[in-house]
């Protein structure tokens, strides 16, 4: 089981934490100088682990917006390292970056809801010190990458499930707006993909990091409900841009497709693009676009009056 859990974690990395780097280089070299970094900052514990961020750009002597940074990994890998580049590009674009680390799931620890405990806390955490850091607390978005565009997608579409902590009692842990980066939106439907990008649609890898995550149907089958962004769609719910390939083998395109679709009905801002060449990453053409996209709406949701 181990070695099959390196193994998978492998892949997840690869697939689903690295491609954030790539991705958003650009935005970290519009830099003019390196922001202030504080790495390891912890936001709380549970479960026995310590839970930490990193900070990029905070000054106690400014009020500007910030964007909570949650990188991917299939729930079980990655670091919130991996996203320094973007963080800096944050910072430099007039943002507090803040990059998230959460309990991983493996061999049947640290199953879902933690991780969603874990995003929620530190945002609480987040809003509570926003003196010390220089942010507003009510200009706050936040972007994600694979299983980190699941998890903010959640801050998006969920209040506080865990609100025992009473230092954190009185701060809302829900984000002003999303960046949903080919992240998955309803387990109940399945991660079965395109029979034209993958023959008979399998997904043995994508279905293994679910059952992993969520833990096994139908012992489990409240998780994948409660796990699905699309289901928590409401009149609270923050507007959404939602990136994905159309070429992914991992999380189906039609994930964000529908969640678009649901958001809209519900009468929510969202935008959805499609890039036709994309896969579970973006080449360098398309990443320029998602940089753009990604930086015209931070300024319209969190820089605006």
């Amino acid at each position: 089981m181990k070695s099959k859990f390196r193994l998978i974690s492998a892949i997840a990395v690869s697939l689903l934490g690295a491609v954030t780097i790539a991705n958003f280089r650009p935005v970290a070299q519009a830099q003019t100088a390196a922001p202030a970094l504080q790495r390891d900052v912890q936001y709380g514990e549970a479960g026995g682990e310590k839970l930490f961020l990193n900070i990029y750009g905070a000054d106690p002597k400014q009020k500007r917006p910030a964007i909570i940074l949650i990188h991917g990994g299939g729930w079980v890998a990655g670091s919130r390292n991996d996203l320094d580049l973007l963080g800096q590009g944050v910072s430099a674009l007039g943002y507090v970056g803040f990059s998230v680390g959460y309990r991983f799931a493996k061999d049947g620890k640290n199953r879902f809801p933690a991780q969603l405990d874990d995003v929620q806390r530190a945002v609480r955490f987040v809003r509570a010190h926003a003196t010390d850091y220089g942010i507003d607390p009510n200009k706050i978005g936040a972007m994600g990458f694979s299983a980190g565009g699941h998890l903010v997608s959640l801050l998006g579409t969920m209040d506080t499930r865990d609100n025992s902590d009473p230092a954190l009692a009185n701060y809302s842990s829900r984000v002003q707006c999303v960046v949903d980066v080919f992240g998955p939106t309803d387990f109940t439907a399945g991660l079965k993909v395109d029979p034209t990008i993958t023959p008979g649609g399998a997904n043995t890898q994508g279905d293994w990091l679910v059952n992993n995550f969520l833990g096994p149907l139908p012992e489990f089958a409240t998780n994948y409900t409660l796990a699905s962004p699309i289901k928590h769609i409401d009149k609270k719910t923050v507007p959404f841009l939602i990136l994905h390939g159309a070429k992914d083998n991992l999380v189906p395109v039609a994930q964000s497709t529908s969640f678009d679709e649901a958001l809209r009905k519900a009468g929510i801002e969202s935008k959805l693009v499609v890039f036709p060449n994309g896969g579970h990453g973006f080449g360098p053409e398309d990443t320029n676009t998602t940089n753009q996209l990604a930086i015209e709406f931070f300024k319209r949701h969190l820089q605006g009056n």
